[in-house]
């Protein structure tokens, strides 16, 4: 028997072998090291400890090979007296007389010893746990004080700590440091204690400093390192500086700090540097760590922080291979929680619960009645066990890991390294252990409504919560990662919706219903970053939030919008308030066309100060129904067919609101010309009141002087010509600049005569000559584009004038073989130059959209000579028209008016939710498929390749036979 009392200590029974091990092969070259090893192998204990060790921790192994020596040291004085000289050589490491290079080998060299030595003591059963994490914060604490010294010295030359603190947070702040932790670290300076020479250096400094710091301890040498470092507790980690002032911190603290911040703050400590400012600064934050009185809605929030990490509470069954012990459930933190939530609601009053040790915190709360004796005991029971069982996991390999072994053998051997031969008594351990913590931490909260939304979702602290990236995951979000770094910026409140406390509150709550209704949309990644648009430009949240939670159904059309409509989610993130309008009680009434006199606007209008103002009255006005017209065509309301007249409706009242204002802004400075004035010619689809979403208007300026005129009677005069090309550009300035309000249509007046190469004003008598035949310049397809044409605004005699010269054009007798020719090779020309990319490019695919509306304005051209009646610049209303006058057969008029309100019901949906017409029916979400379904009439989106092929072919068909076919025989040079 051994005479030492560290081997008399050691009790067999808690060190099991396998039946397999062997005896372990320490050899090493150092004769000295060598020497102790074979010592204590001599011995029966200290033999039995070593196979022990290799048999399960190659971390231990390697740390005794290279460190026989100071084992010999711990098994002949103790682990006390071994780790107290190992800490007390840390001390001397901060002197000049040390390098770099020594200070940092010698740091490196006692962490090897203290981490054998509280390996050992643990494992022997001779340290409690608070023994075992206190030497590893002493180390760690003597550790920071050496490379504070040195790094501050080499930055002004002598080694003071005066002016930098290091505040260790998380386990190290409360003295709990797990085996292979990393150490949690705030650093703050007080730019007055530390005088620098060149204060506009000083952060820059200050960060060099804090590198160096952080460099000493975790650099890995072939010494190994000391301690990795995180410095990601600090306010706001990814927008502020490594090292930041002690008022900076107060500020954000005071400001913007979060609860989890609290909780944090709880176990913040001075471990290095000038301890007094890192005193001085938490006694001045008490005021946010221990509120005085009790704030219900923070309470609400702490609790909510809670109730997002788990849907399911108590009893159950846990799987305890591949548990987390740490986040798991029933694990390490939920008892660390359960200490920390009750610390924050109640401290604040009873100074005597802010204990920045968990199991010290537990007893506070049992004795001022917070929880039972009992209960606490239990708790405290299960924290010994999971952080011991904790470090075994770590000691294997020194990997920061708290997850159990998911196999058989390597889960007997975690059982034995526990001193537990038997794996299945281990493992009933555990679980009941685990099961515990569980029970006990869902009676904390069970009465307050789950937050989980079917599994975890934990957005506090610095980095990912591994269950709540599953849980995301599940609900359909592809990058999870994305998802939680984003909602943490909202919570570190660097948005102007979040900066309140209040509104931080009322987001938390809502977090699982944001993220279920953006997991039913089109795609959840898109209207999550859609929604983080949105809220960025907020510029504030309680609000929309209370909204938000008052009335779930307007939660749930911001999802829809953000996830399957862009361009409404564009018109919502330039004026959240629109969602305002949704709680009004004909929101979701049919919006009638809108007439020019529309009241509100005009009182708005009159209470406009100025000519911006005016045409931000109308832009705001417009682009208001614009989006109410949108969520009607979201949500099935209307269609595409039938919005016609709605949409142009609404640009024509914007025009005819927007145009005069600006003409008497232009006439200030050049007054009018005598004459008529300007009209506007609305062609393509405003021509026709057939808008869509995110239709141009093709416009067109005519204008007529009186006789003589030669220039305006302005204080600034110019030329008839040169006046109205300044008014049209002035004019459509006024429609197409964007502006907070938003553009109110973009505009394309490449339909004017001549087109590009033509003036943007074209006078009267110019207009008329131009499509006159057969000596007018117009090309057939112009002819085409006038079939669709219809003055909107302008005198009202300009106004008659122009409609019955667009009529006179239309209704001239032409040659319909030229007329057939020239379509069909336009159509041949377009085939080739804007092939349909899918049999979803409803304008371009043939027998599509192109093809009906070809087939109306060609035969219009055709027979309008002979039936004026069969006129109408709407292309539905013009194939009624021509069936009834018998140009074409009835049923194949109404072929065409079916496909074309098939075509145009598809093409709403598309631009609204694949603005960019690239949609892929291959990968198209479900929420894009149904609204595709609903704008068809059909049941499912997979049956509406039979409807579209039969309406495709049917259109193609008709074009053969009433373009194709009879222009290929005119070519031919017969009729026939």
């Amino acid at each position: 028997m051994s005479s030492q009392p560290f081997l008399n200590a050691l009790n067999p029974d808690r060190l099991p072998l396998p039946e397999e091990a062997e005896p372990p092969d320490l050899a090493v070259g150092d004769s000295e090291n060598g020497a102790a090893l074979e010592r204590l192998r001599d011995d029966p204990a200290g033999d039995r400890l070593l196979r022990f060790v290799v048999a399960h921790s190659d971390y231990l192994t390697s740390l005794i090979r290279r460190e026989g020596t100071f084992l010999d040291r711990i098994v002949r004085v103790g682990p006390d007296a071994a780790v107290t000289e190992a800490v007390a050589a840390v001390a001397g490491l901060g002197t000049p007389a040390v390098s770099d290079s020594g200070a940092m080998r010698g740091l490196r060299i006692a962490k090897r010893r203290i981490a054998l030595a509280a390996a050992l003591a643990d494992i022997a059963g001779l340290w409690p746990l608070p023994k075992v994490t206190g030497a590893l914060c002493d180390l760690a604490e003597a550790a920071l004080d050496c490379a504070t010294v040195r790094a501050l010295a080499a930055w002004r030359g002598v080694p003071e700590t005066d002016g930098l603190a290091v505040l260790g947070m998380g386990k190290f702040g409360a003295r709990e440091l797990n085996y292979s932790s990393d150490i949690d670290l705030i650093m703050l300076y007080d730019p007055e204690r530390l005088s620098p020479a060149d204060p506009d250096r000083l952060r820059r400094d200050m960060v060099r400093v804090t590198r160096q710091i952080l460099r000493m301890m975790d650099e890995r040498t072939a010494d190994g390192y000391v301690f990795r470092t995180d410095l990601r507790l600090r306010p706001d980690p990814s927008a502020t500086p490594l090292a930041m002032t002690v008022h900076a911190a107060e500020a954000y603290y005071e400001s913007v700090g979060q609860n989890w911040e609290r909780a944090a703050m709880i176990k913040a400590r001075p471990v290095a540097g000038d301890r007094a400012l890192g005193r001085d600064f938490l006694i001045h934050i008490r005021p946010f760590i221990w509120r005085k009185h009790l704030d219900f809605a923070a309470i609400q929030n702490i609790h909510s922080i809670k109730r997002q990490t788990t849907a399911h509470r108590g009893g159950g069954h846990i799987a305890v291979e591949g548990h987390n012990i740490k986040i798991g459930r029933g694990g390490i933190r939920e008892i660390e929680f359960y200490a920390q939530t009750q610390q924050l609601i109640w401290g604040g009053r009873q100074p005597n619960l802010r204990r920045r040790g968990t199991c010290e915190a537990l007893d506070q709360l049992a004795t001022n009645g917070h929880a039972k004796p009992e209960v606490v005991a239990e708790l405290q029971e299960a924290y010994v066990f999971l952080r011991t069982l904790e470090h075994r996991l770590q000691m294997v390999a020194d990997q920061q890991t708290q997850t159990l072994p998911d196999t058989p053998a390597a889960f007997a051997a975690l059982a034995r390294f526990m001193g537990e031969g038997d794996p299945d008594r281990f493992r009933d351990r555990v679980r009941r252990t685990l099961e515990t913590v569980a029970g006990h931490y869902a009676r904390l909260f069970e009465e307050s409504p789950n937050l989980g939304a079917g599994g975890s979702l934990v957005f506090t602290g610095i980095e990912d919560d591994p269950d709540t990236l599953a849980t995301l995951t599940r609900m359909g979000y592809d990058d999870p990662s994305h998802v939680a770094g984003r909602i943490r910026v909202w919570h570190h409140g660097r948005y102007r919706a979040t900066r309140s406390g209040r509104s931080r509150e009322i987001l938390t709550e809502l977090m699982p219903t944001l993220l279920r209704a953006f997991a039913s949309t089109a795609n959840p990644d898109d209207a999550f970053q859609r929604f983080d648009n949105f809220l960025a430009g907020l510029p504030s949240g309680v609000q929309l939030f209370s909204l938000f939670q008052a009335h779930p159904p307007l939660l749930e059309l911001l999802s829809e919008i953000l996830g399957g409509a862009p361009r409404l989610a564009d018109w919502l993130s330039r004026k959240p308030i629109l969602l305002d309008s949704v709680l009004s009680e004909d929101f979701y009434e049919p919006l009638d066309a809108v007439g020019p006199e529309d009241e509100e606007l005009t009182a708005a209008l009159d209470l406009a100060l100025d000519f911006q103002d005016q045409l931000d009255v109308v832009r705001r006005w417009t682009n208001d129904r614009k989006f109410r017209i949108g969520v009607h065509l979201l949500r099935g309301i209307t269609d595409g067919d039938r919005v016609g007249p709605s949409l142009s409706g609404l640009a024509e009242a914007g025009l005819k609101a927007i145009l005069p204002a600006a003409e008497a802004e232009f006439a200030d400075a050049h007054g009018r010309v005598p004459g008529d004035g300007m009209t506007v010619i609305a062609f393509g689809k405003l021509g026709g009141g057939e808008l869509l979403p995110m239709s141009d208007l093709d416009l067109v300026f005519v204008y007529d002087v009186a006789e003589g005129a030669e220039a305006s009677d302005g204080p600034k005069p110019i030329g008839p010509q040169v006046y109205y090309l300044r008014l049209c550009q002035r004019l459509i300035t006024a429609i197409t600049t964007e502006t907070g309000e938003g553009c109110l249509y973009a505009a394309d007046t490449r339909l004017r005569p001549s087109g590009r190469a033509g003036a943007l004003a074209t006078q009267r008598s110019g207009f008329e000559s131009y499509y006159r035949l057969p000596d007018g310049e117009a090309w057939t397809w112009e002819h085409m584009a006038l079939t669709r044409a219809r003055p909107v605004y302008g005198e009202p005699a300009l106004l008659a004038a122009l409609e019955t010269a667009i009529r006179d054009a239309l209704v001239q007798p032409r040659d319909p073989a030229r007329v057939l020719v020239d379509v069909d090779a336009m159509r041949t020309r377009m085939a080739r130059e804007f092939p349909a990319k899918s049999d979803f490019d409803v304008k371009y695919r043939s027998g599509g959209l192109v093809d009906v509306e070809f087939i109306a304005q060609a035969l219009q051209l055709i027979h309008a000579a002979a039936r004026p009646d069969v006129l109408s610049s709407n292309t539905g209303t013009a194939l009624e028209r021509l069936g009834a006058a018998g140009a074409m057969a009835a049923q194949e008029a109404r072929d065409l008016r079916d496909a074309l309100a098939l075509w145009r019901r598809l093409q709403a949906v598309i631009r609204l939710t694949a603005p960019a017409g690239d949609f892929d029916p291959d990968r198209a979400p479900d929420g894009q498929r149904r609204a595709f379904a609903r704008a068809a009439g059909v049941d499912r989106f997979e049956t509406l390749e039979g409807p579209m092929t039969k309406a495709a072919d049917r259109v193609a068909t008709l074009y053969r036979a009433l373009i194709a076919e009879p222009a290929a025989r005119y070519r031919a040079g017969t009729s026939r």
